[in-house]
């Protein structure tokens, strides 16, 4: 406990001295920035040492300070209104809004509640899904406007009582090594393995972000560990709206771990029953494919809208182009399932519906596969979210320097 004691004062130490600096940035801008966008650099603690002064008149803007360890702390800020190629000089600066409260991620229990100030924003639930850990509720837009369907986790106002594995938004896939860790129910013949979560190495928030990093286990039926891996989730307010960024690096433990060729994955979300596609909702697609036309295409981002109690609300998930496969195909339905998918091939592409490994993926034992997702929330429909251009900054986000 002491030595841990000394690495918190020392890490806190080195956010107090850049807080106390300043930082002054540099901010490029590859592809047009025209809405909020979160950016960060992480400076060391040698290069805080010797920091020049920004020029004379370079505005302030504010920013989070986290500690990295003991000698390193990551700088975030938003930035806006920076055109394609365009660069600007910034003071990051401790960021002090007295109108908006903190964000804050703390356990209620086994799970761990992101908050601002004393209002729910998201639940990581690791105590009731009976395979998986998922988030629910997600609440950006107040405790009145669920963002996903309620039903399994409780009960809803007419709403379809389907898929009950349906929980939230989720990862897991239906064929690892051939056992099924998308469904809940099986038998002996159809294996159904879980991803149990053992630990939270990091929660921590702050004026602009909260995050959380967790360790998960993926169980066989018989309790055998066949691979680990970590997540990391960010919440971030931008203007009407939040971005979730979602990471997960998957390691087999024992042997290949083989992603089989399924549509029932992966990194999913059930919206609600007010913006399903087959009912008011409107599903689209990065090339303009709209409702159940865009199932099975390969798209770098697909939105869905609609209203809810009056409200109109979406969200949109952007796969990034670092991921294996991108852009991704989607296993994306009407009903209400919205999913990430890059295995499915078999099933999405008519040429390939012979070929039960066309889809497949095998991470060696000894090396991981790490994807990655943006969720959107946002106000209004694709179109007057600007849901494009959101992406295609996500694409080609914003470059950030250290003053020379």
């Amino acid at each position: 406990m002491k030595k841990l004691a000394v690495s918190l004062s020392t890490a806190m130490a080195l956010v107090a001295t850049a807080q106390a600096q300043n930082v002054p940035v540099r901010v490029t801008a590859d592809a047009p920035v025209t809405a909020p966008y979160p950016v960060s650099i992480v400076v060391t603690k040698a290069a805080l040492k010797k920091l020049p002064k920004a020029p004379k008149g370079t505005p302030a803007i504010p920013a989070q300070f986290d500690a990295i360890g003991k000698d390193k702390v990551r700088v975030t800020f938003l930035v806006n209104n920076l055109g394609a190629g365009e660069s600007k000089l910034f003071v990051a600066t401790p960021s002090i809004n007295t109108e908006l409260p903190e964000l804050s991620v703390t356990l209620n229990g086994a799970d761990a509640e992101v908050k601002r100030g004393d209002n729910l924003i998201a639940r990581y639930d690791v105590s009731t899904g009976p395979t998986k850990p998922y988030l629910y509720p997600i609440l950006p837009f107040g405790d009145d406007v669920h963002m996903t369907r309620r039903w399994p986790v409780e009960k809803g106002t007419d709403e379809a009582e389907d898929h009950p594995h349906h929980r939230g938004l989720w990862f897991t896939h239906g064929d690892i090594n051939g056992i099924d860790f998308w469904t809940e129910a099986g038998d002996e013949k159809h294996r159904i393995g879980k991803t149990v979560h053992t630990n939270f190495p990091m929660l921590g928030g702050g004026p602009l972000q909260a995050k959380l990093s967790t360790t998960t286990d993926w169980n066989d039926p018989e309790g055998k560990t066949i691979a680990k891996d970590t997540r990391s989730m960010t919440f971030t307010p931008v203007g009407t709206g939040m971005f979730l960024d979602f990471s997960i690096i998957v390691t087999p433990t024992t042997d290949d771990l083989k992603w089989g060729d399924t549509k029932e994955g992966t990194f999913a979300i059930r919206v609600p029953e007010a913006i399903k596609g087959d009912k008011t909702g409107t599903m689209i697609n990065a090339e303009g494919l709209k409702q159940g036309a865009l199932w099975g295409k390969a798209s770098a981002w697909v939105d869905n809208s609609g209203t809810i109690d009056g409200k109109p609300v979406g969200v949109a998930i952007f796969d990034s182009p670092a991921n294996p496969r991108h852009p991704t195909t989607w296993h994306a339905r009407t009903y209400g399932l919205f999913a990430v998918n890059p295995f499915g091939l078999h099933d999405f592409d008519a040429s390939k519906k012979n070929d039960k490994t066309a889809g497949q993926l095998i991470t060696p034992k000894g090396k991981s596969v790490t994807f990655a997702y943006r969720v959107y929330f946002h106000q209004g429909d694709a179109t007057q979210a600007s849901v494009a251009a959101v992406a295609k900054t996500y694409a080609k986000p914003p470059k950030v320097t250290l003053v020379p």
